[in-house]
């Protein structure tokens, strides 16, 4: 070997002894002391924080819970079979991230966003942390844009704002997930991004809604967020708030989005088991560990901005399923003291046949005109008191052998407008021509028709309306009826009701 090549095999040694980095790196590193279902107990990690994903030799993700002087209790994410006792495990510094983008739009995924659709995979744009402080005061505006849903007891006694968190509640079996989806079905062509997460459903459920929204093209600007009946809990608990972080990223890129918690119940049912596996008080007692701080955190995300951050929106309609009518149980009370009104529905009137079956007594929009059309707001504004009295009269009539003429009228106006009310699944009515059926049965309209009858005298006249469509677009265009428009209807229902007399 020449002098000349040796000298220069030194040469390079001494750059790369030169160049090397010498500081020792430093890693929070632990090994994991006990593991069992869904949850594992990890030593050593001493400087790891609240929410921060750390990772284990075999590849699987958790997230770290609970911090204790001695020990980290983290809960499961993706491979948890993989785990042994005493491997070894490593923070990451990163807290639980998804990735968000609109190509997420028509496909099904799991809360940690793995596609579950067999589609492929999807592109994402960039990341949002799934817990974040909500917007303060000063970011929002007050709610005063229509989230129309096209349901007739939704509009006029229970309207929805852009912005705004409205529960639906309710026994099983009572109707409540087809309210959440009709309200997905009307938002075709509205510029809303709806975001539907199903908790603890089982998969059929799930599939078939899935089919639905396919069947009526709403795929088309929905996305599926599911962690069903099967997956550990961790995932059910984790799902709304992924979910969440999705709607969040259109409101803040200044558009407009509908997110739909089916339901939290679930969601609390298996936060109550992980607090249990990880030896937390899962009672009241341990905020802000309990149940209230799990959804207030979640639902005060919801807003309408304003303009200055773009003027986008968040809606929620969360959903909370109730045991034999208790409304004043602790997760129902939880909920409706975060919410901004309720949508109750009674599973009486749903099996007598009042389809949506919304009691009127115990719901409320506590925005209400704000969330209205002026038309809409004219012709409804007296239509909840005027069936809560009915409601009263029916109840009490029951007892009277005869009644007076004027409670005899009351009467039969209220069971009409409560046929009015009713609206088979998957048929939508405008606001509009809901205006102008509600405008015939508070000038009286209805008081000559049978019962039997509404239905076919509301048909005839959305018929006639869609022959005259001026009056509609004026509605539409201004938001009022105005004095020519009204003339117009008039004649119309007078032709109408000769026609059903």
């Amino acid at each position: 070997m020449s002098n000349d090549l040796l000298k220069s095999i030194i040469s390079d040694i001494e750059t790369k002894i030169d160049s090397a980095d010498l500081t020792p790196g430093v890693e929070n590193v632990g090994e994991v002391f006990y593991v069992w279902d869904g949850v594992a107990k990890v030593s050593g990690l001493r400087s790891v924080g609240y929410n921060e994903l750390v990772e284990f030799a075999s590849g699987a993700r958790w997230v770290a819970l609970n911090l204790e002087d001695h020990f980290v209790w983290v809960i499961v994410l993706e491979w948890y079979l993989g785990i042994k006792e005493w491997e070894v495990v490593k923070a990451t510094w990163k807290v639980l991230n998804i990735p968000v983008w609109k190509n997420f739009i028509g496909r099904v995924v799991d809360a940690l966003w793995n596609p579950i659709d067999w589609m492929g995979g999807i592109k994402e744009d960039a990341v949002y942390p799934i817990e974040r402080q909500a917007n303060g005061v000063m970011d929002r505006k007050s709610v005063h844009e229509s989230m129309e849903t096209w349901i007739k007891a939704v509009d006029a006694l229970v309207p929805i704002g852009r912005g705004q968190r409205e529960l639906i509640i309710g026994d099983r079996q009572t109707g409540k997930t087809q309210v959440a989806i009709d309200a997905i079905l009307n938002q075709k062509g509205q510029g809303v991004t709806c975001v539907y997460v199903a908790i603890g459903q089982k998969e059929w459920k799930i599939a078939r809604i899935v089919e639905e929204l396919k069947k009526r093209w709403a795929m088309d600007y929905t996305i599926i967020v599911t962690a069903g009946a099967s997956d550990p809990a961790a995932m059910q608990y984790l799902a709304p708030y992924s979910g969440c972080a999705l709607a969040e990223y259109f409101m803040l890129n200044s558009e407009h989005s509908l997110i739909i918690y089916d339901d939290l119940s679930k969601q609390a049912a298996a936060y109550r088991e992980m607090s249990l596996l990880l030896r937390r008080p899962p009672g009241r007692e341990a905020y802000p560990w309990d149940v209230f701080f799990l959804h207030s955190r979640l639902l005060e995300r919801s807003a309408k901005l304003n303009a200055e951050l773009g003027s986008g929106s968040m809606t929620a309609l969360p959903i909370i399923e109730t045991q034999a009518w208790d409304v004043s149980a602790y997760i129902p009370t939880n909920v409706i003291s975060i919410t901004d009104g309720q949508i109750f529905l009674d599973s009486n009137l749903f099996n007598s046949g009042q389809r949506p079956a919304i009691d009127v007594g115990l719901s409320v929009s506590r925005v209400w005109g704000s969330a209205q059309i002026k038309a809409m707001k004219k012709v409804a504004w007296t239509l909840k008191l005027d069936l809560a009295q009915y409601r009263e009269l029916a109840a009490f009539s029951q007892f009277a052998s005869d009644l007076d003429e004027d409670t005899r009228k009351q009467l039969e106006r209220g069971e009409r407008m409560l046929e009015l009310l009713k609206q088979g699944v998957y048929e939508p009515v405008t606001v509009p021509k809901q205006t102008c059926a509600l405008y015939a049965g508070a000038k009286g309209f209805f008081d000559e028709v049978s019962v039997k009858n509404i239905s076919k005298f509301e048909s005839d006249l959305y018929a006639s309306l869609d022959s005259e469509k001026s009056i509609l677009e004026d509605i539409t265009t201004n938001k009022v009826m105005s004095e020519g428009s009204e003339k117009a209807l008039v004649k119309i229902l007078e032709k109408v009701s000769e026609m059903n007399k």
